[in-house]
């Protein structure tokens, strides 16, 4: 498979070359249409998906609007965690907002990786921890920052401003597409 998956399975366990090839080659590729869905509401997330190319969003819908929760860029993972986990119904869509390439790991077949290769299962247990921690910081800054304050904090991450639509932005950070344009008046007024 590719450098950049290997890589990413790096960042959480040291592995010989062979047994990281091996596992590598359980991945399988998918080429995925600007709006097609990997998972909709009511689906379970059987996947671990690794975005080789292109953009992945995750939300869920209330009261008729659209909430942006995660994205996933070029060289990340997405997965919805609670439905992955639980094999129960996911609550959220899985969507990509450009032509996208991933490369996914079945469920079952990261279970069966788990006894020939028991350093999978260490692997994982870091990936899980990753998510997690960012998960708490996503929604502790939703809870105690200001919505300023959450706009300038993407503004240091130039994926988002150059691939994500505005409205998506906006509902990411928990305003209104009008609210973020007055957000965005404000900040450009006081450079």
């Amino acid at each position: 498979m590719t450098p950049e998956l290997k890589r990413f399975i790096a960042e959480y366990v040291d592995l010989p070359d062979t047994e990281l090839d091996e596992i590598a080659n359980k991945f399988k590729q998918k080429t995925i249409k600007k709006n097609d869905f990997l998972l909709q509401q009511g689906e379970i997330c059987n996947d671990l998906v690794f975005v080789q190319n292109g953009c992945l969003r995750l939300y869920y819908i209330v009261d008729d609007i659209d909430v942006s929760v995660w994205f996933s860029f070029k060289h990340s993972s997405a997965i919805e965690i609670y439905s992955f986990i639980s094999e129960s119904p996911s609550d959220y869509f899985l969507q990509a907002i450009e032509d996208s390439e991933i490369l996914y790991l079945p469920k079952s077949a990261l279970s069966e990786l788990y006894g020939p290769h028991p350093k999978i299962q260490e692997m994982m247990r870091k990936f899980w921890e990753d998510v997690i921690i960012n998960l708490i910081d996503r929604f502790t800054a939703l809870q105690k920052d200001s919505a300023e304050k959450r706009y300038l904090d993407l503004l240091k991450k130039p994926a988002y401003l150059q691939k994500i639509p505005q409205k998506y932005l906006a509902s990411f950070i928990g305003v209104t597409p009008t609210s973020l344009s007055r957000i965005r008046k404000q900040i450009t007024k006081s450079n």
